[in-house]
Protein backbone atom coordinates (compact mmCIF):
# COMPACT_ATOMS: atom_id res chain seq x y z
CA UNK A 1 0.00 0.00 0.00
CA UNK A 2 1.39 3.46 -0.87
CA UNK A 3 1.77 5.80 2.12
CA UNK A 4 -1.27 7.90 2.90
CA UNK A 5 -1.11 11.69 3.36
CA UNK A 6 -1.17 12.75 7.01
CA UNK A 7 -4.20 14.45 8.49
CA UNK A 8 -4.40 18.22 8.50
CA UNK A 9 -2.73 19.38 11.75
CA UNK A 10 -4.92 21.24 14.20
CA UNK A 11 -3.94 24.74 15.23
CA UNK A 12 -3.05 23.38 18.66
CA UNK A 13 -0.68 20.82 17.09
CA UNK A 14 0.97 23.54 15.03
CA UNK A 15 1.17 25.90 18.01
CA UNK A 16 3.08 23.29 20.00
CA UNK A 17 5.56 22.99 17.15
CA UNK A 18 6.02 26.77 16.78
CA UNK A 19 6.66 27.13 20.51
CA UNK A 20 9.22 24.32 20.45
CA UNK A 21 10.84 25.80 17.35
CA UNK A 22 11.48 29.06 19.20
CA UNK A 23 13.68 27.19 21.69
CA UNK A 24 15.65 25.04 19.22
CA UNK A 25 16.25 27.46 16.33
CA UNK A 26 19.97 27.93 16.92
CA UNK A 27 22.59 28.78 14.34
CA UNK A 28 21.26 31.64 12.24
CA UNK A 29 19.14 31.50 9.06
CA UNK A 30 20.86 28.53 7.44
CA UNK A 31 20.28 26.27 10.42
CA UNK A 32 16.76 27.60 11.03
CA UNK A 33 15.70 27.04 7.42
CA UNK A 34 17.16 23.54 7.70
CA UNK A 35 15.14 22.85 10.85
CA UNK A 36 11.93 24.07 9.20
CA UNK A 37 12.56 21.90 6.15
CA UNK A 38 13.47 18.83 8.17
CA UNK A 39 10.49 19.10 10.52
CA UNK A 40 7.68 20.37 8.26
CA UNK A 41 8.59 18.78 4.91
CA UNK A 42 10.34 15.54 5.77
CA UNK A 43 9.17 14.53 9.24
CA UNK A 44 5.64 15.87 9.70
CA UNK A 45 4.81 16.21 5.96
CA UNK A 46 2.62 19.24 6.62
CA UNK A 47 4.23 21.19 3.75
CA UNK A 48 5.29 19.95 0.32
CA UNK A 49 8.76 20.48 -1.10
CA UNK A 50 7.38 22.84 -3.72
CA UNK A 51 5.38 24.90 -1.20
CA UNK A 52 8.45 25.18 1.03
CA UNK A 53 10.76 26.32 -1.77
CA UNK A 54 8.15 28.74 -3.12
CA UNK A 55 7.90 30.35 0.31
CA UNK A 56 11.67 30.39 0.73
CA UNK A 57 12.17 32.09 -2.64
CA UNK A 58 9.63 34.75 -1.71
CA UNK A 59 11.10 35.43 1.73
CA UNK A 60 14.64 35.74 0.37
CA UNK A 61 13.45 38.74 -1.66
CA UNK A 62 12.18 40.63 1.41
CA UNK A 63 14.07 42.87 3.82
CA UNK A 64 14.45 41.38 7.26
CA UNK A 65 15.16 37.92 8.75
CA UNK A 66 14.24 35.37 6.09
CA UNK A 67 13.92 32.37 8.45
CA UNK A 68 11.40 34.14 10.70
CA UNK A 69 9.49 35.32 7.63
CA UNK A 70 9.50 31.80 6.21
CA UNK A 71 8.07 30.45 9.46
CA UNK A 72 5.40 33.17 9.37
CA UNK A 73 4.48 32.28 5.80
CA UNK A 74 4.30 28.55 6.50
CA UNK A 75 2.17 29.19 9.58
CA UNK A 76 -0.13 31.36 7.46
CA UNK A 77 -0.29 28.67 4.79
CA UNK A 78 -1.40 26.11 7.36
CA UNK A 79 -3.86 28.11 9.48
CA UNK A 80 -4.28 31.57 8.01
CA UNK A 81 -3.56 34.79 9.90
CA UNK A 82 -3.60 33.23 13.37
CA UNK A 83 -1.15 30.57 12.18
CA UNK A 84 1.19 33.18 10.73
CA UNK A 85 1.07 35.31 13.87
CA UNK A 86 1.73 32.31 16.11
CA UNK A 87 4.62 31.04 13.98
CA UNK A 88 6.28 34.43 13.57
CA UNK A 89 5.81 35.51 17.18
CA UNK A 90 7.01 32.34 18.87
CA UNK A 91 9.99 32.21 16.53
CA UNK A 92 11.39 35.22 18.41
CA UNK A 93 9.70 35.32 21.85
CA UNK A 94 12.06 32.80 23.52
CA UNK A 95 15.05 34.63 22.06
CA UNK A 96 13.72 37.97 23.30
CA UNK A 97 13.46 36.68 26.86
CA UNK A 98 16.79 34.84 26.86
CA UNK A 99 18.71 37.70 25.24
CA UNK A 100 17.18 40.24 27.62
CA UNK A 101 18.45 38.20 30.58
CA UNK A 102 21.89 37.74 29.02
CA UNK A 103 22.09 41.45 28.17
CA UNK A 104 21.33 42.36 31.78
CA UNK A 105 23.99 39.92 33.00
CA UNK A 106 26.46 41.41 30.51
CA UNK A 107 25.85 44.99 31.60
CA UNK A 108 25.81 44.05 35.31
CA UNK A 109 29.16 42.29 34.92
CA UNK A 110 27.97 38.76 35.61
CA UNK A 111 29.80 35.61 34.56
CA UNK A 112 28.22 32.25 33.69
CA UNK A 113 30.94 29.77 32.65
CA UNK A 114 28.47 26.87 32.48
CA UNK A 115 26.45 28.73 29.84
CA UNK A 116 29.56 29.29 27.75
CA UNK A 117 30.29 25.56 27.98
CA UNK A 118 26.78 24.63 26.82
CA UNK A 119 27.02 26.93 23.81
CA UNK A 120 30.48 25.56 23.03
CA UNK A 121 28.80 22.22 22.39
CA UNK A 122 25.87 23.77 20.54
CA UNK A 123 28.25 25.31 17.99
CA UNK A 124 29.18 21.80 16.85
CA UNK A 125 25.50 20.88 16.44
CA UNK A 126 24.90 24.01 14.37
CA UNK A 127 27.77 23.16 12.01
CA UNK A 128 26.36 19.67 11.47
CA UNK A 129 22.82 20.96 10.89
CA UNK A 130 23.94 23.53 8.32
CA UNK A 131 26.02 21.16 6.20
CA UNK A 132 23.38 18.45 6.37
CA UNK A 133 20.90 21.06 5.14
CA UNK A 134 23.15 22.08 2.24
CA UNK A 135 23.29 18.48 1.04
CA UNK A 136 19.59 17.84 1.56
CA UNK A 137 18.20 21.05 0.04
CA UNK A 138 20.84 21.15 -2.69
CA UNK A 139 20.05 17.61 -3.84
CA UNK A 140 16.44 18.63 -4.45
CA UNK A 141 16.93 22.18 -5.72
CA UNK A 142 19.88 21.71 -8.12
CA UNK A 143 18.18 19.80 -10.92
CA UNK A 144 20.36 20.84 -13.86
CA UNK A 145 24.03 21.67 -14.51
CA UNK A 146 23.16 25.34 -14.93
CA UNK A 147 21.60 25.47 -11.46
CA UNK A 148 24.75 23.86 -10.04
CA UNK A 149 26.78 26.61 -11.70
CA UNK A 150 24.56 29.32 -10.21
CA UNK A 151 24.95 27.80 -6.74
CA UNK A 152 28.74 27.63 -7.14
CA UNK A 153 28.97 31.19 -8.48
CA UNK A 154 26.82 32.55 -5.64
CA UNK A 155 29.13 30.91 -3.10
CA UNK A 156 32.26 32.27 -4.78
CA UNK A 157 30.75 35.75 -5.14
CA UNK A 158 29.71 36.13 -1.52
CA UNK A 159 32.61 34.26 0.11
CA UNK A 160 35.61 35.52 -1.86
CA UNK A 161 34.38 38.80 -3.36
CA UNK A 162 32.02 39.95 -0.61
CA UNK A 163 29.29 40.80 -3.14
CA UNK A 164 26.02 41.82 -1.51
CA UNK A 165 23.44 39.08 -1.17
CA UNK A 166 20.88 41.38 -2.84
CA UNK A 167 22.97 41.60 -6.00
CA UNK A 168 23.43 37.81 -6.01
CA UNK A 169 19.66 37.30 -5.81
CA UNK A 170 18.98 39.83 -8.58
CA UNK A 171 21.59 38.31 -10.88
CA UNK A 172 20.29 34.79 -10.25
CA UNK A 173 16.74 35.91 -11.03
CA UNK A 174 17.92 37.57 -14.25
CA UNK A 175 19.86 34.47 -15.31
CA UNK A 176 16.85 32.27 -14.59
CA UNK A 177 14.43 34.41 -16.56
CA UNK A 178 16.72 34.79 -19.58
CA UNK A 179 18.00 31.23 -19.40
CA UNK A 180 14.48 29.77 -19.42
CA UNK A 181 13.80 31.44 -22.74
CA UNK A 182 16.99 29.95 -24.23
CA UNK A 183 16.92 26.51 -22.58
CA UNK A 184 13.89 25.56 -20.45
CA UNK A 185 15.56 22.27 -19.54
CA UNK A 186 18.58 23.97 -17.99
CA UNK A 187 16.46 26.67 -16.32
CA UNK A 188 13.18 24.95 -15.38
CA UNK A 189 10.22 26.74 -13.85
CA UNK A 190 9.63 26.31 -10.16
CA UNK A 191 6.45 24.38 -10.95
CA UNK A 192 8.35 21.78 -12.92
CA UNK A 193 11.19 21.80 -10.45
CA UNK A 194 8.84 21.30 -7.58
CA UNK A 195 7.16 18.36 -9.22
CA UNK A 196 10.49 16.78 -10.00
CA UNK A 197 11.36 16.92 -6.37
CA UNK A 198 8.02 15.57 -5.24
CA UNK A 199 7.47 12.62 -7.55
CA UNK A 200 9.30 10.24 -5.22
CA UNK A 201 8.32 11.98 -2.00
CA UNK A 202 5.59 10.59 0.27
CA UNK A 203 2.25 12.43 0.15
CA UNK A 204 1.80 15.50 2.30
CA UNK A 205 -1.13 17.31 3.87
CA UNK A 206 -3.55 18.54 1.20
CA UNK A 207 -3.85 22.26 1.88
CA UNK A 208 -6.69 24.35 0.54
CA UNK A 209 -6.01 27.14 -1.92
CA UNK A 210 -4.84 30.41 -0.33
CA UNK A 211 -7.44 33.18 0.01
CA UNK A 212 -7.64 35.75 -2.78
CA UNK A 213 -5.85 39.07 -2.34
CA UNK A 214 -8.79 41.46 -2.58
CA UNK A 215 -8.31 45.21 -2.34
CA UNK A 216 -10.29 45.23 0.89
CA UNK A 217 -8.08 42.56 2.45
CA UNK A 218 -4.84 44.25 1.38
CA UNK A 219 -5.95 47.63 2.70
CA UNK A 220 -7.00 46.10 6.04
CA UNK A 221 -3.63 44.34 6.40
CA UNK A 222 -1.75 47.53 5.53
CA UNK A 223 -3.74 49.75 7.91
CA UNK A 224 -3.60 47.30 10.82
CA UNK A 225 0.11 46.52 10.54
CA UNK A 226 1.13 50.17 10.09
CA UNK A 227 -0.95 51.13 13.10
CA UNK A 228 0.59 48.42 15.26
CA UNK A 229 4.06 49.27 13.98
CA UNK A 230 4.07 53.01 14.70
CA UNK A 231 1.80 53.34 17.74
CA UNK A 232 4.52 52.30 20.26
CA UNK A 233 7.05 54.56 18.54
CA UNK A 234 4.80 57.61 18.87
CA UNK A 235 3.88 56.64 22.44
CA UNK A 236 7.55 56.52 23.47
CA UNK A 237 8.32 59.72 21.58
CA UNK A 238 5.52 61.63 23.27
CA UNK A 239 6.19 60.10 26.69
CA UNK A 240 10.00 60.38 26.86
CA UNK A 241 10.66 63.02 24.21
CA UNK A 242 11.70 62.55 20.62
CA UNK A 243 15.36 63.12 21.48
CA UNK A 244 15.39 60.29 24.03
CA UNK A 245 17.47 57.27 23.11
CA UNK A 246 14.54 54.77 22.99
CA UNK A 247 12.55 57.07 20.68
CA UNK A 248 15.54 57.59 18.39
CA UNK A 249 16.10 53.84 18.33
CA UNK A 250 12.47 53.27 17.36
CA UNK A 251 12.83 55.61 14.39
CA UNK A 252 16.25 54.37 13.30
CA UNK A 253 15.43 50.66 13.44
CA UNK A 254 12.11 51.27 11.67
CA UNK A 255 14.11 52.67 8.76
CA UNK A 256 16.59 49.80 8.98
CA UNK A 257 13.75 47.26 8.74
CA UNK A 258 12.84 48.62 5.30
CA UNK A 259 16.29 48.45 3.70
CA UNK A 260 18.12 45.52 5.32
CA UNK A 261 18.08 42.98 2.51
CA UNK A 262 20.25 39.91 2.85
CA UNK A 263 19.79 39.02 6.51
CA UNK A 264 21.67 39.92 9.65
CA UNK A 265 25.16 39.91 8.16
CA UNK A 266 24.06 42.50 5.61
CA UNK A 267 22.52 44.82 8.21
CA UNK A 268 25.31 44.66 10.79
CA UNK A 269 27.77 46.99 9.01
CA UNK A 270 25.00 49.57 8.54
CA UNK A 271 23.85 49.35 12.16
CA UNK A 272 27.38 49.34 13.55
CA UNK A 273 28.30 52.44 11.59
CA UNK A 274 25.26 54.36 12.79
CA UNK A 275 24.91 53.04 16.36
CA UNK A 276 28.62 52.95 17.21
CA UNK A 277 30.23 55.72 15.18
CA UNK A 278 27.30 58.03 14.46
CA UNK A 279 25.16 58.05 17.61
CA UNK A 280 27.66 56.44 20.03
CA UNK A 281 25.02 54.30 21.71
CA UNK A 282 27.69 51.66 22.33
CA UNK A 283 31.27 50.87 21.33
CA UNK A 284 32.77 48.30 18.97
CA UNK A 285 33.64 45.90 21.78
CA UNK A 286 30.06 45.92 23.02
CA UNK A 287 28.77 45.46 19.47
CA UNK A 288 30.90 42.35 19.02
CA UNK A 289 29.76 41.01 22.40
CA UNK A 290 26.14 41.46 21.33
CA UNK A 291 26.79 39.56 18.12
CA UNK A 292 28.34 36.71 20.11
CA UNK A 293 25.31 36.55 22.42
CA UNK A 294 22.90 36.62 19.48
CA UNK A 295 24.80 33.83 17.73
CA UNK A 296 24.57 31.58 20.78
CA UNK A 297 20.86 32.02 21.51
CA UNK A 298 17.86 30.61 19.61
CA UNK A 299 16.08 32.83 17.13
CA UNK A 300 17.30 34.96 14.22
CA UNK A 301 20.77 36.48 14.36
CA UNK A 302 19.22 39.91 13.80
CA UNK A 303 18.27 39.72 17.49
CA UNK A 304 21.60 41.47 17.99
CA UNK A 305 19.59 44.64 17.35
CA UNK A 306 17.74 44.04 20.62
CA UNK A 307 21.12 44.00 22.37
CA UNK A 308 22.00 47.31 20.70
CA UNK A 309 18.72 48.79 21.92
CA UNK A 310 19.31 47.44 25.43
CA UNK A 311 22.90 48.66 25.83
CA UNK A 312 22.31 51.98 24.06
CA UNK A 313 19.38 52.88 26.30
CA UNK A 314 21.12 51.54 29.45
CA UNK A 315 24.06 53.86 28.83
CA UNK A 316 21.85 56.83 27.86
CA UNK A 317 18.82 56.42 30.16
CA UNK A 318 17.67 60.06 30.25
CA UNK A 319 14.87 60.46 32.81
CA UNK A 320 14.57 56.70 33.41
CA UNK A 321 16.67 54.29 35.41
CA UNK A 322 19.22 52.34 33.33
CA UNK A 323 17.26 49.09 33.53
CA UNK A 324 13.98 50.90 32.80
CA UNK A 325 15.42 52.63 29.75
CA UNK A 326 17.01 49.36 28.60
CA UNK A 327 13.66 47.59 28.88
CA UNK A 328 11.90 50.24 26.77
CA UNK A 329 14.72 50.53 24.23
CA UNK A 330 15.21 46.80 23.71
CA UNK A 331 11.50 45.98 23.41
CA UNK A 332 10.82 48.88 21.04
CA UNK A 333 13.82 47.93 18.90
CA UNK A 334 12.61 44.33 18.70
CA UNK A 335 9.04 45.45 17.91
CA UNK A 336 9.97 47.69 14.97
CA UNK A 337 12.43 45.09 13.66
CA UNK A 338 9.91 42.24 13.42
CA UNK A 339 6.49 43.87 13.00
CA UNK A 340 7.28 44.87 9.37
CA UNK A 341 7.96 41.19 8.63
CA UNK A 342 4.32 40.37 9.30
CA UNK A 343 3.27 43.25 7.03
CA UNK A 344 5.41 41.99 4.14
CA UNK A 345 4.30 38.37 4.54
CA UNK A 346 0.57 39.00 4.91
CA UNK A 347 0.54 41.39 1.93
CA UNK A 348 2.50 39.10 -0.37
CA UNK A 349 1.52 35.60 0.78
CA UNK A 350 -1.60 35.24 -1.43
CA UNK A 351 0.56 35.78 -4.52
CA UNK A 352 3.39 33.34 -3.68
CA UNK A 353 2.03 30.23 -5.36
CA UNK A 354 0.40 32.09 -8.24
CA UNK A 355 3.56 33.83 -9.42
CA UNK A 356 5.33 30.47 -9.63
CA UNK A 357 2.87 29.41 -12.34
CA UNK A 358 4.24 32.14 -14.63
CA UNK A 359 7.07 30.40 -16.54
CA UNK A 360 9.72 33.12 -16.58
CA UNK A 361 9.02 34.23 -13.04
CA UNK A 362 9.03 30.62 -11.93
CA UNK A 363 12.38 30.05 -13.64
CA UNK A 364 13.78 33.17 -12.00
CA UNK A 365 12.72 31.95 -8.57
CA UNK A 366 14.14 28.49 -9.25
CA UNK A 367 17.48 30.14 -10.02
CA UNK A 368 17.19 32.11 -6.78
CA UNK A 369 16.74 28.82 -4.92
CA UNK A 370 19.98 27.57 -6.49
CA UNK A 371 21.75 30.76 -5.42
CA UNK A 372 20.38 30.32 -1.89
CA UNK A 373 22.11 26.93 -1.69
CA UNK A 374 25.42 28.69 -2.31
CA UNK A 375 24.60 31.37 0.26
CA UNK A 376 23.73 28.77 2.89
CA UNK A 377 27.02 27.02 2.15
CA UNK A 378 28.82 30.34 2.63
CA UNK A 379 27.23 30.83 6.03
CA UNK A 380 28.15 27.29 7.00
CA UNK A 381 31.77 27.74 5.96
CA UNK A 382 32.10 31.06 7.79
CA UNK A 383 30.49 29.67 10.92
CA UNK A 384 32.80 26.68 10.79
CA UNK A 385 35.87 28.87 10.38
CA UNK A 386 34.88 31.01 13.36
CA UNK A 387 34.10 27.94 15.49
CA UNK A 388 37.14 25.82 14.62
CA UNK A 389 39.67 28.66 14.61
CA UNK A 390 38.48 31.16 17.24
CA UNK A 391 40.19 34.53 17.45
CA UNK A 392 43.59 34.32 19.07
CA UNK A 393 43.62 30.50 19.20
CA UNK A 394 44.45 27.40 17.19
CA UNK A 395 42.22 24.62 15.94
CA UNK A 396 39.41 23.73 18.33
CA UNK A 397 39.61 19.95 18.04
CA UNK A 398 36.69 19.42 20.41
CA UNK A 399 34.24 21.28 18.16
CA UNK A 400 35.65 19.61 15.04
CA UNK A 401 35.20 16.08 16.39
CA UNK A 402 31.78 16.77 17.95
CA UNK A 403 30.51 18.41 14.75
CA UNK A 404 31.62 15.40 12.70
CA UNK A 405 29.86 13.00 15.09
CA UNK A 406 26.68 15.13 15.00
CA UNK A 407 26.77 15.25 11.19
CA UNK A 408 27.12 11.46 10.95
CA UNK A 409 24.23 11.06 13.39
CA UNK A 410 21.99 13.35 11.31
CA UNK A 411 23.00 12.24 7.83
CA UNK A 412 24.06 8.64 8.32
CA UNK A 413 21.73 7.46 11.08
CA UNK A 414 18.82 9.89 10.43
CA UNK A 415 18.84 10.90 14.10
CA UNK A 416 16.17 13.30 15.33
CA UNK A 417 17.25 16.90 15.65
CA UNK A 418 16.44 17.53 19.31
CA UNK A 419 18.52 14.63 20.70
CA UNK A 420 21.47 15.78 18.61
CA UNK A 421 21.19 19.38 19.83
CA UNK A 422 20.64 18.33 23.43
CA UNK A 423 23.47 15.80 23.28
CA UNK A 424 25.92 18.36 21.94
CA UNK A 425 24.95 20.83 24.66
CA UNK A 426 25.44 18.17 27.35
CA UNK A 427 28.80 17.07 25.90
CA UNK A 428 29.93 20.71 25.87
CA UNK A 429 29.07 21.06 29.56
CA UNK A 430 30.77 17.76 30.48
CA UNK A 431 33.86 18.70 28.51
CA UNK A 432 34.20 21.94 30.41
CA UNK A 433 33.79 20.12 33.74
CA UNK A 434 36.44 17.55 32.79
CA UNK A 435 38.87 20.28 31.78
Amino acid sequence: MPPQPPDMPTFRDALRFWIRLGFISFGGPASQIAILHRELVETKRWISERQFLNGLNFCMLLPGPEAQQLATYLGWRLHGAKGGIAAGAFFVIPSVLILFALSWIYMAGGDLPWLVAVFHGLVAAVIAVVFEAVLRIGSKALRSPSLWVIAALSFLAIYFLGISFLWIVLMAALLGAIGHRISPVQFPTSKGHGKAGEDKAPPVVLLSDPPPATWRRQFAVLALCLGLWWTPVFAVGWGLGWQSTPAQQGIFFSKAAMVTFGGAYAVLPYVAQEAVEGREWLDHRQMMSGLALAETTPGPLIMVLQFVGFVGSWQHPGALTPIGAALVGSLLTTWVTFLPCFLFIFLGAPFVEKIHDLPRIGAALTAITAAVVGVILNLGVKLTEQALWPEGGGLDGFVAVLALIAFIALKGFKAALMPVIGGCALVGLLWELIR
